[in-house]
């Protein structure tokens, strides 16, 4: 399996871990122009959330791959899709982590 197919079966096992706690999957894999691309685009109880999906290898823990520079691409990525959707609105920036069978969702990583 290439890593572009884990990565895109690591998201759709995040996609059903969100429905599963009532979110609503809003968009996959957005791409801001130049600014960089947003997993997983959610919406739960009024709140946007933007999602990074970090998976790896069971000897390494994919928390590592959550880099300050990740972290600016996204927040300045979620300002964009709110700009171009015209949205004044909550909301946050998650990151979902995936172990092999376990699965970490952090709210509000930026806080």
């Amino acid at each position: 399996m290439s890593s572009r197919d884990k990565g895109n079966f690591s998201e759709s096992r995040a996609c059903s871990y969100l429905e599963d706690r009532d979110f609503i999957i809003i968009e996959r894999n957005y791409y801001a122009k130049k600014l960089g691309e947003i997993d997983i685009i959610a919406s739960k109880d009024g709140i946007l959330h933007f999602v990074e999906v970090k998976s790896a290898l069971a000897d390494f823990d994919p928390i590592y791959n959550l880099t300050k520079g990740k972290l600016k691409k996204v927040i300045n990525s979620a300002f964009y899709f709110m700009k171009e959707r015209k949205l004044h609105m909550a909301f946050s920036i998650d990151a979902m982590i995936i172990r092999d069978e376990e699965i970490e969702f952090i709210e509000n990583i930026t806080m």
